[in-house]
């Protein structure tokens, strides 16, 4: 069960543990090497063990990184607080 946090003073709750996807975009490796499907098969895991807490930014791209977790999340947008 993952633990929960506090977010802010306005009952936001998330995951005690994030994931940062900036890598999934931008800065390691080429743009060639990077590998969508699995980034998304990353993004669908944490949801599966309850992260629920994603950061990204609009300097990934700019803006792939905020598409790429739209594609993944399609469907299922409830289940994650996206920070930028």
């Amino acid at each position: 069960m993952m633990k929960k946090r506090s977010l802010g003073n306005g009952g936001l709750s998330v995951s005690a543990i994030g994931l940062g996807c900036m890598g999934m975009t931008a800065s390691y490796d080429s743009p060639e090497a990077r590998d969508e499907k699995e980034a998304i098969a990353t993004l669908h895991r944490a949801l599966e063990i309850g992260v629920t807490f994603l950061d990204t930014a609009e300097v990934y791209g700019p803006f792939t990184n905020e598409e790429l977790i739209g594609r993944a999340l399609k469907g299922r947008r409830d289940d994650a607080i996206i920070a930028t």
